[in-house]
């Protein structure tokens, strides 16, 4: 198998706790290491685990795990984990895992869990949606569809979306939240392959003439680092340039300047507070 058969990979760093006596990784480990890969992959996905496998009404259980040693990880080694999935039968879904150091096969394996009732744990046919989810994002379509529209049309998954992530999650006073500024701005809300909307923001004019203002981005969390923010965020900037503006600027949060800094915006000034989070003015010309 190789690594161009793989659209998906994480890559991970082997723990002194993870080598045994004979100084190499401990073979049950690659186990958790295949784990950690598939939380990731459904994370490329845009599918919060735990809720999209709700909505779906069903869970995911662990049919067979197979492994096959080629060489041995030692201590500091980086290995990118390899997975992707290989078929999707009634009610199972199989995968391959590949462990790589550098150019060599490590460990490669095959994981194939089966869709079963929550309750009494019985196979179901894989339903529809993530069916198509899974063979969409292999054949190399995007993992997220990105809407932007006004509040009339897309607002109701961006208050949800943003309720969760500035007023449950970061403690925002809801007062500080919502604001008139909603109705005339351009919004964008991403939508993941079983339909549910994942990530937002809206861009809306200020005072400086042909300068538009970035804001409200929010990514559920369990998405983060997914590439589902950069999704939004290039719908906005994409919308801004069409409608004739000519730079854009935002406040960021100061956990997330690099993320913004990758996208093309500089920072302006000193760092202030917002809604008692640290922020940082930023801006990118378009």
């Amino acid at each position: 198998m190789n690594r161009t058969d793989f659209r998906f990979s994480e890559r991970l760093r082997v723990r002194w706790s993870e080598v045994d006596a004979q100084k190499v990784v401990f073979n049950a480990h690659y186990l958790s290491y295949f784990d950690t890969a598939i939380a990731g992959y459904w994370r490329a996905l845009a599918l919060p685990y735990e809720a999209t496998l709700a909505a779906l009404d069903g869970d995911l259980f662990v049919r067979k795990a197979s492994l096959e040693y080629r060489s041995s990880a030692r201590y500091d080694d980086l290995l990118d984990v390899g997975i992707r999935c290989r078929r999707i039968g009634n009610s199972s879904i199989s995968f391959d895992a590949v462990a790589w150091r550098g150019a060599t096969t490590v460990v490669a394996g095959e994981l194939v869990y089966v869709f079963t009732d929550v309750a009494g744990q019985v196979p179901r046919p894989v339903p529809a949606a993530l069916r198509t989810a899974l063979e969409r994002y292999e054949a190399g379509a995007p993992a997220v569809e990105v809407k932007v529209g006004r509040w009339a049309e897309l607002g109701r998954d961006a208050q949800a979306i943003r309720s969760a992530v500035f007023v449950q999650e970061q403690g925002i006073p809801a007062e500080l939240e919502w604001d008139a500024a909603d109705a005339g701005a351009m919004h964008a809300v991403a939508i993941n392959g079983v339909g549910a909307a994942v990530a937002t923001g809206r861009w809306l004019d200020t005072d400086e003439p042909g300068v538009a203002r970035i804001g409200r981005m929010a990514v559920l969390a369990p998405l983060r680092s997914g590439g589902v923010g950069r999704a939004v965020l290039d719908a906005l900037v994409a919308s801004a340039r069409e409608a004739g503006r000519e730079a854009l600027m935002l406040h960021a949060q100061a956990s997330a300047v690099a993320f913004y800094h990758r996208a093309g915006f500089e920072p302006v000034g000193p760092e202030f507070v917002e809604a008692g989070i640290p922020h940082q003015e930023m801006r990118r010309r378009l």
